[in-house]
């Protein structure tokens, strides 16, 4: 028996208080890399990526660029693909995740040639080029690799892949051969998008458009010189008619070689009033009359009207150039939306332009040269550029040649070149194309066997392939793969076969693509080439970096044994969908005549919190590493750790575009704080727990600890929805809510008595500890796939051996089916309800000083409804040493006393007091003294001579019978 103890206060020590080393503060600058030495140190990604029983996963890794330091984007880009591959290990797949960069291309060979002196960049040979290149280049994998592993991220790291390597565009080079055998690769003369900054061609996943842009936009008219035999209702209006056009691009008309209408439009002769007009009539859509008259600032009267398609044939002089050309059908690009309804085409500087064009047989005029200068094809404006002062040039000589109608500045979204940030234009050049028609339909079927997430990416996607022209593979540039062809000296044909293409591939395999640069042309081509009499030269074209990242299946997924393809999932931005998607997309179904992947996520672009775009020049761009390690100023910039940044990634929407700052940040601190803490009591107060010895069946538990497990049933079967739904904020919300509503608030509250007054060994509290086990284990699994560095270290901080070292090799979530009572749950439901309405009078009470603590109170209920009473009758027995000693209403409301009483008259009788839908409550002081020991108030207090100040259960409890 416990000698007695007198004094007031001196039962502090009989309490059993929390102990853990768990630390409330995270200290993540520091403990973050210790528990990520540790996982490196015992190899926990590589043990389970090889040995977990369940099937292989592969997240294929769209490859970063190779240049510059990590933003939000990269940050949300990779903590999203870690989430999920973390989440597939816990369930016990074999996830294997190669990480891979995107290395050659434009922005290198400019970073480069930025950091040489002019006389360097003269004397430079191509191979010097790519050698610099590709030191930079692997110096930006390492910088970059450090940080995605500072995030927490796993991988085969130390085996990534990269464009740049021998066996990657090996690779790359039999997928491009094969499309070659397929017939699906040609060299053709048409226009592609042009960067005269970058002097190359660049494909559609390479402009950006930004807000803005201003054009010179003109209407002119071109004078008719003869009818068709279905147009000779327009011969009373010969010689004065004008046929209307509107142009953005005035630098083109020096190209135009038509003029395209639609079919399916009605056009109008209108008589043109005001004084002296440049044709006395026009032709323009019937549609637009009004509007034009409008925009003209003159009268413009309708004399008669001509169906579209009979004005096919009719021919216009060129008023700049002495030619004539004709009047086509084009399609249903032609709209009244804007312009005259009448298009002007040059065929050498627009798609559309180009297809009506090749229908009609008509040249691909393109008197543009590389650096975006007119040529000599262009007559009087050679010499110009078409940027800078081609554009007024133009417009000059239409007036003095009476043909303009009118220039006014538009303003419109035009295509950039999205590394040197300057306007491209379209130009016609001889390059190198992949057939898209050849396979568009096997690429869209492919489309719809894919599961997109969200929903809405098969929908991007699909007209995009279904509209995209053919893709230009070709640049003229050094640093990348080549195009492996060449050309005869003498007649300039290209040769390109199986036998070449193996050659190359095979030199390539073994020595990189610098062999192409290398070896003369006599070692490059097969034996066969070599002496039969045609002498050949290399191209000097290299491939489209998206050929070269759109190729990674074949070098990686496929090339690597322990990979799979398709892979189950690529995941990207939106902005994906054409790019890295597309042209993976389209190579795979060229090659294999499916998709390399079986589901794509994609995820929306990280803004301010003012949902601004991030630059330098508004000075709003957050650094995932300052949120990580914190700033100059860390009053400022705290130290968050990666675990918030990762907690930031689970909380947003990530299918539309995410919002952060530093009022975000805060918040999610304060979320990750109140998890830990939740984390940290549950630690503490299992600190004499041993799961061997100390677990209490199910069929012993109180009441209130079988509905804990079976509200754990329910929130940890959200939690797994949430995963594998990919909605991660559900995640967010369900733990967040878990962590604070359920177990702080709720269950945690009232098992602070249990814990610590009970007898340390006291069934009362050991079924206590036998759930918070449960619920510290399965919260630590539960945050894993995305509070990793925590949850490793909420499970290196159980107070009892474990059968698994990491938290990542102890399996998913461990939910008993026996724990879901429905019906447990609907009572605790209305138990619930009213605890919360019994808490609004208690701090009612409380502010009006009228009690401190709650348990100072002694709460009345008025139940009208029979069935409830009888209920809580059960659970408020009058022996309060009586029961399970756990299910007492006193308990569970953290009072003193609770009375049921017969009358509401009672209720109202209080000073405080409030009539809800459940019952009537009142809180009144409560009976008795305060216990010294527990704090709660009992008539029994003084009762006992060996303990006076200890109320009648903490008496038993210090002879461990209570």
């Amino acid at each position: 028996m416990t000698a007695p103890v007198t004094e007031p206060g001196s039962y502090k020590d009989t309490v059993n208080l929390p102990q853990t080393a768990f630390d409330m503060r995270a200290n993540a600058v520091k403990r973050e890399p210790e528990l990520q030495q540790f996982w490196a140190d015992q190899q926990i990604y590589e043990h389970l990526s090889q040995h977990n029983p369940g099937e292989i996963f592969v997240l294929h890794d769209g490859p970063p660029y190779a240049n510059g330091a990590l933003h939000m984007g990269h940050a949300l880009n990779k903590i999203l693909k870690d989430i999920i591959n973390k989440y597939q290990l816990l369930r016990g797949r074999k996830v294997r995740y190669v990480p891979g960069w995107d290395c050659h291309g434009l922005p290198i060979e400019l970073k480069v040639l930025q950091a040489m002196t002019p006389a360097e960049r003269q004397a430079s040979t191509p191979l010097e080029l790519r050698q610099r290149a590709k030191q930079y280049a692997l110096e930006q994998v390492d910088a970059q690799r450090r940080g995605f592993k500072r995030y927490g991220i796993w991988g085969d790291w130390d085996h990534p892949y990269l464009t740049l390597t021998p066996d990657y565009e090996a690779a790359q080079i039999d997928v491009f051969g094969q499309m070659v055998l397929k017939g699906y690769i040609y060299r053709g003369l048409r226009p592609v998008h042009w960067s005269p900054s970058s002097r190359t061609a660049l494909a559609e996943a390479e402009l950006e458009y930004p807000e803005g842009h201003t054009s010179p936009s003109i209407y002119a008219a071109f004078p008719m010189v003869s009818l068709a035999a279905s147009a000779q209702a327009l011969q009373p209006f010969l010689p004065d008619l004008g046929v209307g056009i509107w142009t953005t691009t005035p630098w083109t008309i020096p190209g135009n070689l038509a003029v395209a209408v639609n079919p399916d439009l009605t056009y109008a002769v209108v008589a043109v009033g005001g004084d002296n007009p440049v044709f006395k009539y026009l032709l323009v859509a019937a549609e637009l009359v009004e509007r034009l008259a409008a925009t003209f600032g003159v009268d413009l009267t309708v004399q008669t009207t001509i169906a579209g398609k009979d004005l096919e044939h009719c021919t216009y002089r060129h008023p700049l150039c002495d030619r004539e050309s004709p009047i086509l059908i084009g399609g249903d690009y032609i709209t009244t939306e804007s312009g005259t309804g009448l298009v002007h085409t040059a065929p050498g500087h627009g798609q559309e332009d180009f297809e009506v064009g090749k229908r009609y047989g008509l040249p691909v005029l393109c008197p543009v040269d590389e650096a975006g200068n007119f040529t000599e094809e262009a007559g009087p404006f050679a010499g110009l550029n078409v940027l800078k002062d081609a554009n007024p040039a133009v417009i000059a000589a239409l007036e003095q040649a009476g043909a303009l109608l009118k220039q006014e500045p538009y303003v419109h979204k035009y295509p950039y070149d999205w590394r040197t940030k300057k306007p491209t234009i379209f130009r016609a050049t001889e390059q190198w194309f992949a057939s898209v028609a050849g396979f568009r339909q096997a690429a869209l079927d492919a489309i719809a066997q894919v599961r997109w997430i969200p929903a809405q990416g098969e929908n991007r996607i699909t007209p995009m392939v279904a509209e995209r022209s053919d893709w230009c593979i070709s640049r003229q540039r050094s640093w990348g793969v080549p195009i492996p062809v060449f050309y005869d000296e003498e007649t300039n044909e290209p040769l390109l076969n199986q036998e070449t293409i193996a050659h190359v591939r095979a030199i390539i395999a073994e020595r990189g693509s610098d062999a192409w640069w290398e070896l003369p042309v006599e070692e490059l081509l097969p034996e066969a080439y070599r002496r039969n009499g045609r002498r050949y030269r290399k191209g000097t074209d290299t491939m489209d970096v998206w050929f070269d990242s759109g190729s990674s299946w074949a070098a990686v997924a496929k090339q690597r044994p322990e990979l799979t393809y398709p892979v189950d999932m690529y995941l990207e931005g939106s902005d994906q969908h054409r790019g890295w998607f597309q042209s993976s997309l389209l190579t795979s179904v060229a090659v294999h005549g499916h998709a390399p992947y079986k589901m794509v996520l994609t995820h929306g672009f990280a803004l301010d919190e003012q949902g601004r775009k991030m630059s330098k020049s508004l000075g709003n761009i957050i650094d995932p590493l300052v949120i990580i390690e914190g700033g100059k100023n860390q009053k400022q910039d705290p130290p968050y750790g990666a675990d918030v940044l990762r907690l930031w990634v689970s909380s947003v929407d990530y299918s539309a575009d995410v919002l952060i700052g530093k009022t975000i940040l805060k918040q999610l601190a304060d979320v990750y704080r109140k998890i830990r803490n939740t984390a940290r009591f549950l630690l503490g107060n299992l600190h004499d727990f041993n799961p061997a010895t100390d677990v209490v069946a199910y069929e012993d538990l109180p009441e209130l600890d079988r509905y804990m497990l079976h509200r754990m049933t329910e929130v940890l079967s959200d939690v797994t929805a949430a995963f594998d739904s990919f909605q991660f904020f559900r995640f967010f919300q369900t733990i967040q809510n878990f962590c604070v509503i359920d177990l702080s608030n709720f269950y945690l509250d009232i098992a602070k008595d249990r814990l610590y007054i009970s007898a340390a060994n006291s069934p009362r509290r050991r079924s206590c500890q036998t759930v918070l086990a449960i619920a510290v284990e399965n919260l630590a699994k539960a945050i894993a796939p995305v509070l990793c560095h925590m949850a490793e270290d909420i499970w290196q901080a159980l107070p009892y051996e474990t059968a698994v070292r990491s938290v990542f090799e102890s399996g998913w979530l461990t939910i008993d089916p026996s724990w879901q009572q429905p019906d447990l749950a609907a009572t605790w439901q209305q138990l619930r309800q009213l605890r919360t309405e019994v808490n609004k009078v208690l701090e009612l009470a409380r502010s009006e000083k009228a009690i401190g603590s709650s348990l100072e109170a002694k709460v009345l209920l008025y139940v009208p409804d029979e069935s409830l009473r009888q209920q809580l009758q059960a659970f408020n027995p009058a022996d309060s040493l009586a029961g399970n000693r756990v299910d007492a209403l006193r308990y569970w409301l953290i009072v003193s006393q609770v009375e049921l009483v017969d009358s509401v008259a009672a209720i109202e009788a209080a000073p405080y007091h409030l009539a809800s839908d459940v019952a009537g409550i009142a809180v009144v002081k409560a009976d008795g003294e305060k216990c010294d020991r527990c704090w709660n108030y009992s008539t029994q207090v003084g009762r006992s001579a060996a303990h006076p100040l200890l109320c009648e259960r903490c008496i038993p409890a210090l002879e461990g019978g209570f």
